[in-house]
């Protein structure tokens, strides 16, 4: 909690809301120092993640109908409201209201995507310790995009015998790139 933990927040609770915008770091900060440093094409954006970062490569597409084309993940942490590592987070930076949790919830934010069409791309490897302890769920994710019927084209991929590894992510990135490459070149 605190260091390196961010979840992708711009959090509302003591002392973490002067310095855990993360969610507004990425999205606007970060974003807005690209396109004034590097010859972009701000209109041609998609992103991904690792872990909590794919989780926030997720609610930032969700919540962003039309800005990015594309969003990829390895591992990503799909319905932290509903496990222990990310109810124990949301609790501390989000406070105990947790109707509030649902802004930065991949699985609940795709239940009311309401955009252009979404493609995204999930890689798990089956052997992820943090998989197997129920702190990922990408069932969940794909449950809620099936039963919602929204415009999420959702590509979800166990990938038999691989961990939560940068090993894992170098086995598949040619694949995430080539995924995001189809959808910024239309």
């Amino acid at each position: 909690l605190g260091t390196g933990a961010g979840f992708y927040v711009d959090a509302t609770q003591e002392p973490w809301k002067k310095n855990y915008n993360m969610y507004s770091y990425v999205q606007n900060e970060l974003q807005r120092v690209v396109a004034e440093s590097f010859a972009v094409d701000t209109s041609r954006t998609s992103i991904f993640g690792h872990s909590m970062g794919g989780h926030g490569a997720l609610v930032l597409a969700l919540r962003n109908p039309g800005h990015y084309k594309s969003v990829s993940a390895f591992a990503p942490i799909c319905h932290p409201s509903t496990s222990n590592w990310g109810r124990k987070q949301f609790a501390e930076y989000l406070g105990s209201n947790e109707s509030t949790w649902a802004a930065y919830d991949a699985t609940e934010l795709v239940k009311r995507y309401d955009g252009p069409m979404l493609p995204v791309l999930v890689d798990q490897g089956d052997a992820d310790q943090f998989y197997s302890s129920k702190q990922l769920q990408p069932s969940h994710l794909v449950i809620a995009t099936e039963s919602s019927k929204r415009p999420v084209q959702l590509d979800s991929r166990m990938q038999p015998g691989y961990d939560h590894s940068y090993y894992f992510i170098q086995s598949f990135m040619k694949e995430h790139i080539a995924f995001h490459a189809k959808h910024l070149w239309l």
